[in-house]
């Protein structure tokens, strides 16, 4: 289906809830600021999840395991040893149910089954998207019958400037103090750091060439500060075509993955890059870390609003 107002056209699949594109106008002529395949055959093998909502529970989960109410749960095992974006077949790999409710609104819905890649509990998904201006808003909402964990999250990669080059010449600035340290296979080590000193300092707008000039790639969780004032965007990007996004979220921290694996013919490394509002990930093995527990007495939700421009549009 395909949003539209008159600044801006998204198309979204209901194949994993996925945004196929995003155009805006930008020096005279429509781009599509976010990653996609122009065949739609090419998302059921895609292992980048282009554009989808990943869950039940996205970024990393240590050897597929945690603990919940005395028991073990074993999710599978995906990533090596370890569980990534929900499973073999996450939320981003599901078939939707979706509804239009207007021109520039749509609903989609996926009931998860108990046992669904290892999760306990059977779970209501829904996601809520309207576009307003240049505007885009995500709302996800998922109501469990029974306590499990959910931590989603919106995996556009964007590039600003319609996918033509890297994004090193694009700028940023994303108002996080802190960041969780990974071993080498992307695992937090529990512990909670300060970024300044390091290159993941990104409160004040830097060009990302600057940020990774040997270009080895950043993929990062990012912690915001808790008392930041809500009506300010966590993360801002801008590139030198004059388009700029800005993000909102009620999230606690953001994944910085600047797309050093997108090694596929039909892209390259760098190409597009994700900001990814979600709890930090391995929460579950982590009691340090946020709660990402659902109960059916309180139920998950996320609002992510993204916007994007040309500086002169507001």
């Amino acid at each position: 289906m395909r949003l539209e107002s008159a600044v801006a056209a998204v198309s979204v699949l209901n194949y994993g809830a996925i945004t196929r594109s995003w155009e805006v106008h930008a020096q005279g002529k429509p781009l599509s600021v976010v990653l996609g395949y122009k065949d739609l055959h090419q998302y059921l093998a895609d292992p980048f999840y282009l554009g989808a909502i990943v869950g039940r529970v996205a970024n990393r989960t240590a050897n597929g395991r945690f603990r919940l109410n005395g028991k073990t749960c074993q999710l599978t095992q995906n990533e090596g040893r370890h569980h990534l974006h929900g499973g073999i077949k996450g939320l981003g790999r599901r078939l939707w149910q979706m509804e239009r409710d207007g021109a520039r609104r749509l609903r989609l819905r996926y009931l998860s089954p108990d046992g669904e890649e290892g999760y306990p509990g059977t779970v209501r998904f829904t996601v809520d998207m309207a576009l307003s201006g240049s505007r885009l808003t995500y709302d996800m909402r998922a109501v469990p019958d029974r306590p499990t964990p959910i931590n989603l999250a919106q995996h556009n990669y964007y590039n600003l400037a319609g996918g033509q080059g890297d994004i090193f010449d694009h700028s940023i600035r994303i108002q996080a103090a802190q960041y969780t340290p990974t071993d080498g296979e992307g695992i937090p080590t529990g512990q909670v750091c300060d970024v300044e000193g390091t290159p993941l300092d990104l409160r004040k707008t830097v060009a990302l060439h600057r940020v990774d000039p040997e270009r080895k790639g950043i993929d990062s969780n990012l912690l915001f500060d808790p008392g930041r004032d809500r009506k300010k965007p966590v993360a801002e990007l801008r590139a030198p075509n004059g388009l700029r996004l800005r993000m909102w979220s009620d999230q606690p921290g953001l994944q910085l993955y600047t797309g050093a694996g997108l090694k596929r013919p039909a892209f390259r490394a760098f190409t597009g890059m994700c900001l990814e509002p979600q709890y930090p990930p391995d929460c579950l093995n982590n009691p340090g870390f946020c709660a990402i527990i659902a109960t059916p007495e309180t139920p998950y939700r996320q609002v992510l609003t993204v916007d994007i421009n040309g500086d002169d549009a507001g």
